[in-house]
């Protein structure tokens, strides 16, 4: 039967699940299939950000007059001469005019500054701890540079920013430390490549220093952009962030995770979900630190920037090994999953499918976990209402029910009224859909069997409406949706007299609702 769960480990793949199948193809198709879950892109937060505000001067400096409009040039040949004299008041009024200019909102002037030759300059300005002004008028500029595309940050890192602003983490002025933060974490969002050369520049013991849980509310916004840089060193794949890197870093995002500002949260819990999107050994460090009851309880966080980030952490260890599963369920999940499922945002409907749909790859005794949870009834729901990426993710689920279920499972899933759901299903265009589900009714009928109930069960499958739509498959044009529907109904459907006898005496026994399942397999 087909199989879909994420992380698969060696010795799992040796069950009578995958017996037979490939690991590599298993391991492939479950990438291929859950691309949707895994762009590198989130909605919810930014890669890159650019400062346009002051809001991370403190209020009397801004007042200060070491930090007060110096007054604009007027033209880019104002700035060049400013920054390029030998006057530190002038450099600090053309930095200052720069940033300004890289801080519009529209079309700033990003690659104008860089053609002008101005990046070394500012980040050699970087160094000049006597002068805190120019210097912070610098690295505010920097950072916006950093904050475009991946030219733009490239540019910054080949003039020697990264270094420079590794050392202006430890400044004493915290606006300045926070604008290095700032820049790191720009350079760090723009990919794999730039994440590993900030590391192999001890990047993180230098932010783990200036992380102090109990930072007062004056100073919240540093903690934030803090978190929000680490959880941009714990993103990308193709490298994954190297492992030790990673433990490294855990503790503090753990310290972080308990915390109660949504921002941190939020950031906090991507980081988690970029750590735990690998191979079991990537989740079991996860898995390890003890947070997944903190995980598990902010899924039920009010804010939807917290929640649904500790969903998909959530998510990404139940596609694991069954232990890594387990661990999930003993927290917890299965008890917020139902209402989850029936959230009003449609994105969550579809993560909490996706976490379901891989529980339900497990063994019998987590199966019968989901539907002492209550799961089945909010599964069927997004069978027939769901929109199609959450139902693409419920009929994965259903099809790893049937998968390794027992037979009294299968029964209570039919029963729950999810095979008419799948029949409804079978309209759609996507071919992998229709497999998957033709896969699951053939998993049905296998349970089937073996109680010798096959014949009412092809009955159910015809007055449902089942059998009408499998025929169309038939002359469906993809191959692989023929044969399926072909091998269904010659082995199931072949004896039409014997089903025409049965009809009459056996359409009362199809009752979806308080039937006795253990004896017989009668819906």
């Amino acid at each position: 039967p087909t199989f879909r769960k994420g992380a698969a480990a060696p010795s799992r793949l040796s069950k009578f699940k995958n017996k037979g199948k490939d690991p590599a193809k298993l391991r492939e198709k479950r990438i291929t299939e859950c691309v949707e879950l895994r762009k590198a892109h989130k909605n919810e937060s930014f890669l890159k950000r650019r400062n346009i505000t002051l809001s991370s001067l403190p209020d009397e400096e801004a007042l200060s007059p070491e930090y007060k409009d110096m007054g604009s040039p007027c033209s880019m040949e104002d700035i060049v001469r400013d920054v390029t004299s030998g006057s530190r008041e002038a450099q600090t009024r053309g930095c200052q005019a720069a940033r300004k200019l890289l801080s519009q909102d529209r079309n700033p002037p990003m690659k104008e500054i860089i053609d002008a030759g101005l990046l070394s300059n500012f980040v050699s300005f970087l160094l000049l701890d006597d002068e805190p002004s120019l210097q912070f008028e610098a690295a505010w500029a920097l950072t916006n540079i950093a904050s475009g595309t991946s030219w733009h940050t490239q540019q910054v890192v080949k003039h020697g920013a990264v270094p420079a602003f590794i050392a202006l983490l430890a400044s004493p002025l915290l606006h300045i430390s926070e604008q290095a933060v700032w820049a790191i974490g720009n350079i760090a969002g723009d990919g794999s490549a730039y994440r590993d050369i900030l590391i192999e520049c001890n990047v993180i013991p230098a932010l783990l220093s200036r992380i102090c849980p109990d930072t007062p509310v004056s100073q919240v916004g540093y903690l934030r952009n803090l978190t929000w840089t680490l959880s941009n060193l714990c993103r990308n794949k193709n490298p994954c962030p190297p492992l030790p890197a990673v433990m490294q870093m855990l503790p503090s995002l753990i310290q972080l995770l308990h915390l109660s500002d949504k921002d941190i949260l939020s950031d906090a819990c991507w980081a988690i979900s970029y750590l735990s999107d690998g191979d079991n050994e990537r989740i079991d460090v996860v898995v390890k630190t003890g947070i997944v009851p903190r995980l598990v309880e902010l899924m039920s966080h009010k804010e939807l920037s917290v929640m649904t980030p500790a969903l998909r952490s959530i998510g990404n260890i139940v596609s694991g090994s069954d232990v890594q599963t387990q661990t999930a369920i003993d927290a917890g999940v299965l008890n917020i999953l139902p209402q989850l499922m029936r959230h009003p945002k449609a994105s969550v409907q579809k993560e909490a499918a996706w976490a379901l749909s891989n529980i339900a790859a497990g063994p019998c005794k987590q199966i019968q976990q989901v539907i002492t949870c209550g799961l089945l009834p909010p599964l069927v729901e997004q069978l027939r209402n769901g929109d199609f990426k959450t139902q693409r993710e419920a009929v994965w689920a259903v099809t790893n029910f049937t998968s390794g279920g027992t037979v009294e499972q299968v029964v209570s899933l039919v029963q729950s009224g999810a095979l008419e759901a799948i029949i409804n299903l079978l309209q759609v265009k996507d071919a992998k859909v229709i497999l998957v589900i033709l896969d699951a009714i053939n998993n049905m009928f296998m349970a089937a069997e073996k109680l010798g109930e096959t014949e009412k069960l092809s009955l159910l499958v015809e007055e449902l409406g089942g059998l009408d739509r499998i025929e169309m498959l038939q002359n469906h044009d993809n191959d692989l949706v023929y044969q399926a529907a072909h091998n269904l109904i010659e082995k199931y459907f072949g004896v039409s007299d014997e089903i025409e006898g049965v009809k009459g005496a056996a359409t009362d026994a199809f009752v979806f609702h308080g039937t006795d399942v253990q004896g017989a397999f009668e819906f």
